[in-house]
């Protein structure tokens, strides 16, 4: 499902270089749940947002869901995202001036998906993770696990072949992280949905199929 060969990444100001993520090699199958571990600074998010075509590579060829992607083109790549990836952050990232269900809406909107169809579609990924009440809430009023539900819909509203998680549960306890583990855990082994998820936590990363470390933009394991 996603396929990266030779990734390195630089960053560069006119005095400093800095080498992000260092010949990179990985493959995730179809259907994988892939947790991706290592201290603050090695690398895991700019890897994240590469797989997510948010950031491109220094040096190094992607291919995502059998398309291999030279060229970053910001229409088409734009439009490859919204269809086959899905993001949750770390911090919600919702607009408090919108209901929960509104938010959900939010990416189908970009596909010009119908305002009936958009509809159904947000209230069945509510309903999966447990907010059938919520929905004409507002971010406003709900805890930050319930925000953290909702941004699990909205990431799953597109039926994306992929989800890519940045420290999905980093903001929660312990109790509401293992509540956002489990709406995950179901998605990748009843949907098949491949997951990659960059955390912290050991004990939410040994639930996952596969678990890698960087360390100084290398992979070390």
């Amino acid at each position: 499902m996603i396929k990266l060969q030779n990734i390195n990444k630089v960053y560069r100001t006119k005095t400093v270089e800095t080498l992000a993520l260092n010949n990179i090699n990985l493959t995730i199958p179809a259907g994988e749940f892939l947790s991706i571990m290592g201290p603050s600074g090695c690398g895991k998010s700019t890897l994240l947002n590469i797989m997510g075509l948010i950031d491109e590579p220094s040096e190094g060829s992607i291919e995502i869901a059998g398309q291999t992607l030279p060229d970053y083109n910001a229409k088409s790549i734009a439009k490859f995202r919204n269809e086959k990836l899905g993001f949750i952050f770390q911090s919600f990232h919702l607009i408090n001036d919108l209901s929960i269900i509104d938010n959900v809406e939010l990416p189908l909107l970009y596909r010009r998906v119908g305002s009936k169809e958009r509809k159904a579609l947000a209230e069945e990924a509510l309903i999966k993770v447990g907010l059938k009440n919520r929905m004409q809430h507002f971010p406003g009023q709900l805890s930050g696990g319930q925000k953290q539900r909702v941004a699990i819909a909205r990431a799953i509203v597109g039926q994306p072949d992929i989800i890519l998680a940045d420290e999905p549960t980093g903001n929660l306890d312990s109790s509401m992280g293992n509540e956002i583990m489990d709406i995950l855990l179901r998605l990748n082994q009843e949907q098949g949905t491949t997951i990659v998820m960059v955390t912290h936590d050991e004990s939410m990363a040994r639930k996952t199929n596969r678990l890698i470390r960087l360390f100084d933009g290398n992979q070390v394991q």
